[in-house]
């Protein structure tokens, strides 16, 4: 039985991972379950599930608490989470933390050799350089948890990443794929969050909708699998069923298909290399719609094309950009700006921001910080 620890339980990637572990009794334990604000419900979690630590990243928290549960210990603030990560007898840690607060506990776990199955993928679009470097002197695997690395992971197979041309990563377009250009001034909150085919937290959905998500998975391809960016395609799959393709030196070219469960891929991560049975629903061919694909459009979505040239630039670029495009989410989601605003903040940031190659973990927090607050400031100067 693998002994698991789940970083943001609470979220939506952590709560699919909860129903996976239900369905899995006897192949999956939690040892460690955190979340950062909603402590009610880690504590409903660590109680049915019988997860003896929880970490609450919030440490404002702490003293607001007062109804602690019984035979659970419950500790609070990253440090202390970064803490336990490095002594808890586990076998495989899952980060589903969202946005960059993922990054330290990513960089943690691989330190120590443990295996980590990656939901979080800030910490390869802000750190890819050096967890790729810690990864070289490590026994841990780094397992993809997005379905669309997770299908090119499952497409390769026992193939060598020599042997392929090309991957080619989906998108499902998003709620706004074929309204017209010209009424995208009055887009909502309520309609970014309405996704034609996922349900996912509100930070990716947003995401999704201005294809920002898409580019930062095109940087996380890059790094998980070593392939120039010449060599990461991407396009319209408005279905969702066909997560990835991967292209073979000899021009054949596999795909990896499903329903859209972020169950299967969770179950294949936590069970790498294996595929167990499982009581996820299967995907009937025969019930498919007819699959289509498209090229993607600049002008409809020109997040995906900015993240995509930094991601090429590198340095700490990803990381400017990362941090003004989580202030701008947490703008738009408070009414303080439009849904066009997002790609004028960001485009902004990284602009005006020079470059630095390489940058360490210390330069890359203080940069991630000073971005987003100077972002929450001056987004009023730059709309």
């Amino acid at each position: 039985m693998k002994k698991i620890a789940v970083l943001g339980i609470t979220g939506s990637i952590g709560l699919s991972t909860v129903e996976v572990i239900k369905k899995h009794p006897d192949e999956f334990k939690i040892v460690l379950a955190s979340s950062n604000n909603n402590y009610q419900k880690l504590f409903a979690l660590a109680e049915e599930l019988n997860i003896p630590q929880v970490v609450i990243t919030n440490p404002d928290l702490k003293n607001r608490i007062s109804d602690l549960p019984d035979n659970i210990e419950v500790f609070f603030g990253e440090d202390k989470l970064q803490d336990i990560l490095r002594t808890i007898d586990c076998d495989i840690v899952l980060n589903a933390i969202s946005g960059s607060a993922g990054l330290r506990s990513s960089l943690t776990v691989v330190s120590r050799g443990l295996d980590l199955a990656l939901a979080n993928k800030e910490s390869l679009v802000m750190a890819g350089h050096l967890i790729s470097d810690l990864l070289q002197n490590s026994t841990a695997k780094l397992i993809p948890v997005d379905s669309e690395h997770s299908a090119i992971l499952q497409a390769l197979g026992c193939s060598t990443i020599e042997e392929v041309r090309s991957i080619i990563l989906t998108a499902s377009g998003g709620p706004f794929r074929e309204l017209p250009l010209e009424e995208y001034h009055s887009i909502t909150i309520e309609d970014t969050l309405k996704h034609p085919t996922w349900d996912m937290g509100p930070k990716v959905t947003i995401d999704s909708a201005t294809m920002m998500n898409k580019g930062l998975e095109v940087i996380e391809a890059h790094w998980l699998f070593k392939k120039p960016y010449s060599q990461i395609k991407t396009v319209i799959h408005p279905q969702s069923i066909i997560h990835s393709f991967v292209e073979f030196a000899d021009g054949s070219i596999i795909a990896q298909m499903s329903y859209p469960n972020m169950q299967i891929p969770i179950l294949f991560a936590l069970s790498y290399p294996r595929h167990i049975p499982s009581s996820i629903p299967k995907t009937n061919i025969l019930d498919l719609p007819p699959l289509t694909f498209d090229e993607i459009n600049k002008e409809r979505y020109p997040l995906f094309f900015l993240a995509c040239e930094v991601g090429k630039t590198g340095g700490i670029l990803p990381t400017v950009m990362n941090a003004a495009n989580e202030a701008a989410i947490d703008l738009f989601l408070n009414n303080k700006i439009k849904f066009t605003d997002i790609y004028k903040i960001v485009e902004q940031a990284v602009q005006c921001f020079a470059n630095v190659q390489n940058p360490c973990i210390d330069e890359i927090i203080t940069t991630n910080k000073e971005i987003y607050k100077k972002t929450k400031l001056d987004f009023s100067k730059i709309i």
